[in-house]
This record gives C-alpha cells, structure tokens and sequence, in this order.
C-alpha cells in the first residue's frame, strides 16, 4: 500500500456501502474501504480482484492512502454511528478534507454536524442516496447539499457513479446546509405514499373487481407502459407474478404477513410538515396505514367484531377508473412533497432548485417515474402548487369523476383506501375557497378568545362575546 495514491474511501463495506465502492472502482476510480470488520473489507477485494479496491484495517490507514485533499463517504446507520466515524476521523483529517454521510440521517443531526465541522479544518456534506442496493451498483440518485465547495470537488465522482436519464446524471447540489438529507427525507415520504397508493389500487383490482394474481400483474405491466410508467409499477408487476416457494399452486404474496415495515423516514417527513406547517396527508395517510399493519392481532378481532361477511366487490368502478385514480392521487403526492420541500428550502435558507429535484429523481431513485417530467416542468411554471400548472390542471380534471367512483366503491365496499381517500380530501379542501374553518375560528373565539377575522376586514382581529344571542 502506497501513501496517498486512492481517489476516495468507503467507510462501512455493508450491502450499499459494498456496491457504492463497486461502482466508484468500476467507473476507473481507485477506492478504498474500510469497515469495523476487517474480513468484510479484504473479503469485498478478493471477491473482486479485478476492481480498483485496497481494504485497509484502520482509519489511519485509510487516511494515508487517499489523495489529500481527502474524499471520504461514510455508508453507516444513521444515528450514532455517524458521529463514530467522525469521532475516529477527526484528528486525522487535515485542510480540506471531505466526509460524505450518505446514510439516512435525519436532517437535524446533520445541521449538528455542519456546525461542528465549521470549527474543523476538515468539510462535512450530508448526501442523500437512493436506489437500494441495485442502484448503487449501478447508478443511484445521489442529493448532496451543504458545503458547495466540496461539492464541485466531489462532483466529477459522484456525476460518474449516478444514474444517467434523459435529463442527465442523476445529482445535483441540492442546497445550503442540511438540504441533501432534507430532500432525501422527502423522497421517502413520497416514496410511503407511492407504495400505499399502488398496494390499495392492487387491492381494488383484486378484492374490488375479483380479477387473479396473473390478471392483476398484467394490468400493472400494461399500466407501466403508459403515463403510470414507474419503478414501483414495474415491481408490483413483478410481484403478482412469483409462485410460493412452498407452494407452487399460490403466489408469495399471499404467504407475507400482512404487516408493513418502516424506517423511520415516513414519519420524519411528517413530522417536518406539521412543523413548517404543511399539508401532506397522503404522505401521513401511508405512514399511518404501516402503523396500523403492525396491529395484525387487533386487526384480526376487529374483523370478527365488525364483518359478518367478507368486503363487497366495487360496483361501477373499471380497471381504466383505478388507473385514473392512481395517476391523479400519485400526483396529489407529488404536489405535497414538492410544497414541503419548498417550505423547508424558505425555512432553512436551503436555496434547493425543485425543477432540479425533479431531475435528478428520473431515474436511479425508488421513486423514479415518467410522471416526473411533467413535475419538473409544473414547479418551474407554477410555484404556489404543481397542480394548478396548465398541463397537470388538465390532467387531474380529466380524472376527477374517476378518482371520485373509486374513492367511493370502496368506501361502500369496506375495502380500506387510506391513501386515495386522504390525496382526495386533501384535493377537495384545497380547491374549496370557503369552506369550514370560518366555524371552527368561531369555536375557539368562543371558548378561548382566540379572535377572528371578518371576510370584509381581513388582518384585524376580532373578538365577540357568542353568548349574546338576539
């Protein structure tokens, strides 16, 4: 091993952390890894003599090897862990050194560490990755923010690993700060809302309208060919087509507890909407509906408390009627995510480019979509909401009668549609100009004198004593 000679290191030699330092070699850059498991670094090598790998057995044996000035990507849980890592780095680290997080961490902590890295000679960026496994072998979305600086010197390695779209490479800085958790943060809510949306289309498509597994995959490949085109679309294919191993006879599927898991960043997402103020009850809708997937014994009893029969088939609903309703409550989705990333880029002084997001989400990301093409144009041409851009105003016109037949068949049905039914809600009160809150300011003028405003006089308080009545 030879001082200074690698291009960038690989902390964590995990599944992602593996195929990241995979791609990195295979793209001609020599790459460095470490991991706390030496056997994992020097077993990731033998099994890939051919790549540009060198495991190394200490931090300060990974800072010796690289280029200074240093490039390192850390691939750890997030939490503690990354605090670990820069604990060990820290003293080693000279002038212009850079250590990429590219975990999910949760964008306050990486604030935190921004402000302890500006008293540091060393420079921190928090990067967002997004594509699983797969896409980090071969091209993930990459959403970088904070230091620009380090930015420009990381870009030529990060455009060279991304996934590649019509559009370009898929990264881009994301912002100021913590913005490239931040975004990643709201490709994940995004992401719970997808993955509810399609799961209750499926449902409706199987329960609903009584159609076969082989049926159902073949009306979500026929969808992926369209305007629905999607990752997850793709998948869901997929899926309604894999006989149990046990069991040729039946699909996997149906062998899989009926019980969602999560991470976490669903409800971080959430979290920072209620906190900025704004809606994404979709997004909430998809993390409430994990939560309640967890209860399978609850679940179980309350069938047997409240169904004296199975659900009831949709009446007056098509396969053509779901799609509509899909595309419409995936874009609902999408208009949430983007207000929150626009309020949080205000808030935080993020200065993120939402046609840019957009972009770079085309391809490499889960969330990657057809669909977004027409949103990146939509956040360029209307700031206030995508939906009231032109071309997705006409869009969701036309399949509004149909969002509303299928929100209600399973509503009469008894089939659960969290998400179609909260994107819908959350459409209606939007496009209601007067609607209940006069009632509700009314309410808690008179049991707390909180105040209103008069339609006529808007921005001065008013306070009425209710119980004067004539």
């Amino acid at each position: 091993m030879s001082a200074g000679r690698d291009d960038i290191g690989v902390v964590g030699l995990g599944v992602m952390g593996a195929n990241l330092a995979r791609n990195l070699a295979s793209r001609g850059h020599r790459v460095a890894g470490y991991d706390q498991s030496p056997a994992a670094a020097r077993r990731l090598a033998d099994e890939h003599p051919d790549a540009n790998l060198d495991p190394v057995a200490s931090y300060a044996e990974l800072v010796e090897i690289l280029e200074p000035p240093r490039r390192i990507l850390a691939m750890v849980p997030a939490g503690e862990p990354v605090d670990a890592v820069l604990d060990a780095l820290d003293p080693l680290l000279a002038a212009d050194d850079i250590v990429v997080d590219g975990g999910n961490s949760l964008f306050a902590d990486t604030d935190r560490r921004n402000a302890r890295a500006a008293g540091r000679p060393w420079r921190f960026v928090g990067m967002g990755v997004s594509g699983g496994a797969e896409g980090a072998l071969t091209g993930p979305a990459l959403m970088p923010g904070g230091d620009r600086e380090a930015w420009e010197r990381l870009r030529p390695l990060l455009e060279s690993i991304a996934a590649v779209s019509d559009a370009g490479p898929c990264v881009t800085w994301c912002g100021f700060g913590s913005a490239g958790h931040f975004v990643k943060m709201v490709h994940n809510g995004i992401e719970y809302a997808d993955m509810q949306l399609i799961a209750e289309s499926a449902l409706l498509l199987r329960r609903g309208l009584g159609l076969q597994p082989a049926a159902v995959a073949d009306v979500f490949a026929e969808w992926n060919q369209g305007e629905l085109e999607s990752f997850l679309v793709e998948i869901t294919a997929q899926i309604f087509r894999v006989p149990d191993p046990k069991n040729a006879d039946a699909l996997l599927l149906d062998a899989i507890l009926d019980s969602a898991g999560q991470k976490g960043t669903g409800r971080w997402t959430v979290q920072a909407a209620l906190d900025l103020g704004v809606a994404v009850p979709s997004l909430a809708a998809a993390v409430d509906a994990r939560v309640l997937s967890a209860g399978v014994a609850l679940r179980r009893r309350a069938e047997e408390a409240f169904r004296s029969a199975p659900a009831d088939r949709i009446a007056g609903v098509s396969v053509d009627d779901l799609r509509e309703a899909l595309y419409a409550a995936k874009l609902a989705s999408y208009a949430q995510g983007f207000a929150l990333l626009a309020a949080g880029s205000g808030e935080h002084g993020f200065e993120t480019d939402l046609s840019e997001i957009a972009r770079i989400w085309k391809a490499g990301c889960i969330i990657r979509a057809r669909l977004l093409d027409d949103v990146r144009t939509a956040v360029a041409d209307e700031p206030a909401s995508l939906i009231l851009a032109p071309a997705l105003r006409a869009e969701l016109t036309k399949r509004l009668p149909a969002w509303r037949r299928v929100v209600a068949a399973g509503a009469t049905a008894g089939l659960p549609t969290p998400g179609l039914a909260a994107s819908l809600a959350w459409f209606d009160t939007l496009t209601t100009a007067r609607g209940s809150a006069g009632l509700i300011q009314a309410q808690r003028d008179l049991f707390g004198s909180h105040t209103y405003e008069r339609r006529d006089e808007p921005g001065k308080p008013l306070h009425t004593d209710w119980s004067k009545t004539p």
